[in-house]
């Protein structure tokens, strides 16, 4: 049974791993679309353990439960803190990444339930502050669009823009503007398939954005 906009097997590797403890918190684009906003569709699954250095034996666990249950589980990405997992059933398969995660975090996650087990996830307040991170880091529109999808939900942007820096020492606002106001939409969007029309809404919300961070940053 699928969840929001997760698919059925994105929702299965949900609940089979969900028994695993420590326990894990769905974060990002997953969490975004399976449980609050569900604007868009994600390939991926980010599987947080917050307060942790290392992932020492959780990979091999996470590998046993999925074959145990009738997954392909092919490596993509190994490290002490992070590995990434394609996990395969039929024609189907998923994005499945494991992150240990020492930094500090706003809220508590919240529980939702998944096929009878429950699974933690990270809330909508901090999602965005991890994703105004996420767009000094790379360039995805991905995390533009979920940004302006929170915000449009209610999110916080000032809040958020001041606890930044406690998810990342490096950040400020201005030179979040900064980068935004040289992310090229155009290429990006039209070169990923997306229709021109969504990617002139998505120019102008950026041009917004990029004005209403200058406007919050400047001192009094």
């Amino acid at each position: 049974m699928s969840v929001g906009r997760l698919s059925a097997l994105q929702a299965r590797v949900l609940h089979v791993l969900a028994g695993l403890r420590p326990r894990w918190t769905l974060t990002g684009g997953g969490a975004l679309v399976g449980m609050y906003t569900k604007h868009r569709d994600t390939r991926d699954l980010d599987l947080f353990w917050h307060g942790a250095k290392e992932l020492g034996d959780l990979p091999r666990e996470v590998v046993g439960l999925l074959q145990s249950d009738g997954f392909v589980v092919e490596s993509v990405q190994s490290a002490p803190a992070f590995h990434r997992y394609r996990v395969l059933k039929g024609e189907e398969s998923v994005l499945v990444d494991l992150v240990a995660d020492p930094g500090p975090t706003l809220d508590e996650p919240r529980e939702f339930v998944i096929e009878g087990a429950a699974i933690l996830v990270d809330t909508e307040r901090e999602i965005l502050v991890n994703k105004l991170c996420t767009l000094l880091a790379r360039s995805e529109l991905r995390d533009l669009v979920d940004v302006r999808t929170l915000l449009e939900a209610g999110g916080d942007l000032e809040g958020s823009l001041a606890l930044a820096p406690q998810k990342d020492a490096g950040f400020s606002p201005l030179t979040l503007a900064w980068v935004l106001r040289g992310l090229p939409i155009t290429s990006l969007g039209l070169g990923s398939g997306r229709p021109a029309a969504e990617v002139s809404s998505l120019e102008r919300f950026r041009d917004e954005f990029v004005r209403k961070i200058a406007g919050l940053a400047k001192p009094d």
